[in-house]
């Protein structure tokens, strides 16, 4: 006889079976961690609602869940907000199915405007779905020189470049000087830089599983930096930033070789580059590298929404908020930053 499946919150003392699981887990991803929990309430202050499914006290599935509320963007239970990946892990079709059904009474009890799920493919054809995002993966090679010759001809020009210019790339203990490039950058497109404060956390954390890789130029300046997710066998340089200096220098491509010669020698076996827009620069940069885009499945269930909506740079009508944010004084910028950007997710 077939057990029962149980649906029941999560738990303080559940911390080391839902890792567990998560790391056995195949459809399970780093952003299915447990201590994203405590860094969406923590340093996000969102409420947490995570959700556990058993069969005779195994666990059989999981779904984080963190409810943004705002004023400005709108009231939301999302899967999982500041990550590329999200929604239900697990391999059990019925415990899957009463979590999304948990999910659904917890998002209409709260009052949410919408539910998100940000699936890696697609579960639910009948819902709505924002496709504009795209992942790119690709495997990397267990020798060093099979992955330089892997590259496009042109980019391998450009990492031979960065070589050439005398870069150099070190490992740093600390976000200083990646959250001077990061926040510099992220103000040159307009956008509120999160807070330094979340980058330690990460770092703290995270442990073994997150490091920043810098590179400089010989005599020191900082021109490109990047920190990087570890997962079972996967590395994914997840937040970055560039000096204006970069692009001249290679910087930038260098970077991203030196960070997967690294992830090579570590045993790493898959480079996620994580998500971009179509029609990006960053998207273009990633094909470049011989990345397949991959489309990414967000996708909602309306409550008192008509339509998905449309929280990022794209939306024509941020543009007038865009040009005034470039504007501001660097140290502005990052002391208001970080309460905007924590409730678009």
């Amino acid at each position: 006889m077939v057990s029962v499946v149980k649906v029941r919150p999560f738990a303080e003392v559940d911390s080391v079976r839902w890792n567990e699981f998560v790391y056995a887990c195949p459809s399970a991803t780093f952003f299915h961690r447990i201590e994203w929990r405590g860094i969406m309430r923590d340093v996000f202050r969102h409420n947490t609602h995570y959700l556990i499914a058993e069969r005779d006290s195994r666990v059989v599935a999981v779904l984080p869940l963190a409810e943004v509320k705002s004023r400005l963007f709108g009231h939301a239970l999302t899967s999982l907000p500041f990550a590329v990946y999200g929604g239900v892990a697990g391999d059990d079709v019925e415990a899957v199915a009463a979590l999304e059904a948990a999910a659904e009474d917890l998002a209409r009890k709260i009052g949410v405007q919408h539910l998100e799920y940000r699936n890696l493919s697609a579960r639910h054809l009948d819902w709505p779905r924002q496709e504009v995002y795209f992942t790119f993966r690709k495997e990397i090679l267990p020798d060093e020189d099979a992955n330089m010759a892997a590259i496009p001809r042109k980019q391998r020009a450009m990492v031979r470049k960065g070589i050439k210019n005398g870069l150099v790339a070190t490992f740093d203990p600390t976000p200083d000087r990646f959250f001077a490039l990061y926040s510099d950058n992220v103000l040159r497109h307009g956008t509120p830089a999160l807070s330094k404060k979340f980058f330690q956390t990460l770092l703290s954390v995270f442990g073994k599983d997150c490091d920043i890789l810098t590179v400089s130029t010989a005599d020191g300046k900082p021109l490109s930096s990047v920190l990087s997710f570890y997962f079972r066998e996967e590395i994914l340089p997840y937040y970055a930033g560039d000096d204006l200096a970069a692009r001249d220098l290679a910087a930038n491509d260098f970077k991203y070789w030196e960070l997967m010669r690294h992830a090579c020698n570590r045993g790493c076996r898959v480079f996620d580059y994580g998500r971009s827009k179509a029609g990006t620069g960053p998207f273009s940069f990633k094909k470049n590298w011989g990345f397949e885009p991959q489309p990414l499945s967000y996708e909602y269930r309306l409550f008192k929404r008509d339509a998905i909506p449309q929280n990022n740079p794209l939306n024509p009508k941020y543009r007038a908020f865009i040009a005034l944010w470039r504007r501001l004084p660097i140290g502005v910028a990052n002391r208001l930053g970080p309460t905007l950007v924590r409730n678009l997710g």
